[in-house]
C-alpha cells in the first residue's frame, strides 16, 4: 500500500487500544464504518493480534490496516500475520526494520532531528512526533518542519480537535488520536458516541483534504 498516499487523503490514523477483546473489535468496525480508513490496533491491547485478525476478515483483503506498538522484529512478524499491512511504532528500533523486511510500510516513532534522520535511513513512510504535546505541540512541529520540510510528519499524544486542526495547518500531513476519538469504546463504552466523535474528527480532517 501507498501509506504515505493514504495519509495524505485521509489526514487522520486512528488508534484503537482496549481491554475488551470484542469491544476493540467492534470499536475498529464502526470507525470503518464511519469513514475512517486509517486504523491502527496497538499490540498493547488484549488479545491485539486477534483483533487484528478478526478486523483483517471483516474488513477484507483491501482496507487498511494497522498495528500499533511495534516493537520488536517479533512483534512485526505476528502483526503481519495477523493481517496488518502497515506499523507504526513510538520509537525506532528493531520492529521499523523487520516490519519493512516483511513489505510493510511503516510509521516511526521521533523525537528529535537526529532520530528524524535515522528514520529517514530506515525508508520510514512517515514520522510519528510522539508524545507530540510533551514535543512542543504544533510550534515544534512547525520548527521542525524548517530543516525537514519535505518529511511526512504525524503527530500523536493529546490530540484532540482543536489540536488536531492546528498540527494540521502546522503542516502535518495526518495526525493520529486514540482517547479522545476513541474514548471508552474498546473497553465497552458506547458505539453511538464513538460515531458522533468520529465525525466531528473526520468534520475537522476533511477541512485539510488534499
Amino acid at each position: 500500500m501507498d501509506l504515505r498516499a493514504s495519509l495524505a487523503a485521509h489526514r487522520l490514523v486512528a488508534i484503537v487500544r482496549g481491554d475488551d477483546p470484542e469491544a476493540a473489535l467492534s470499536t475498529v468496525l464502526t470507525l470503518a464504518a464511519e469513514g475512517v480508513e486509517l486504523i491502527e490496533v496497538s499490540l498493547t491491547g488484549k488479545d491485539a493480534l486477534t483483533v487484528i485478525e478478526r478486523a483483517r476478515q471483516a474488513l477484507g483483503p483491501d482496507r487498511p490496516l494497522g498495528a500499533g506498538t511495534v516493537l520488536t522484529a517479533a512483534d512485526a512478524r505476528a502483526a503481519h500475520r495477523a493481517g496488518a499491512d502497515f506499523a507504526v511504532t513510538p520509537a525506532l528500533g528493531e520492529g521499523v526494520g523487520a516490519a519493512r523486511e516483511l513489505g510493510m510500510p511503516v510509521v516511526a516513532g521521533v523525537m528529535t532531528p537526529t532520530e528524524i534522520v535515522a528514520a529517514r535511513a530506515f525508508g520510514a513512510a512517515a514520522l510519528k512526533i510522539f508524545p507530540a504535546a510533551e514535543a512542543g505541540g504544533p510550534a515544534y512541529l512547525k520548527a521542525l518542519r524548517g530543516p525537514f520540510p519535505e518529511e511526512s510528519f504525524v503527530p500523536v499524544g493529546g490530540v484532540d480537535e482543536v489540536a488536531a486542526r492546528a498540527y494540521l495547518a502546522a503542516g502535518a500531513i495526518a495526525v493520529g488520536v486514540g482517547s479522545p476519538l476513541v474514548g471508552d469504546a474498546a473497553d465497552g463504552g458506547s458505539l453511538d458516541e464513538l460515531r458522533a466523535r468520529a465525525r466531528v474528527f473526520r468534520g475537522v480532517t476533511g477541512e485539510f483534504a488534499l
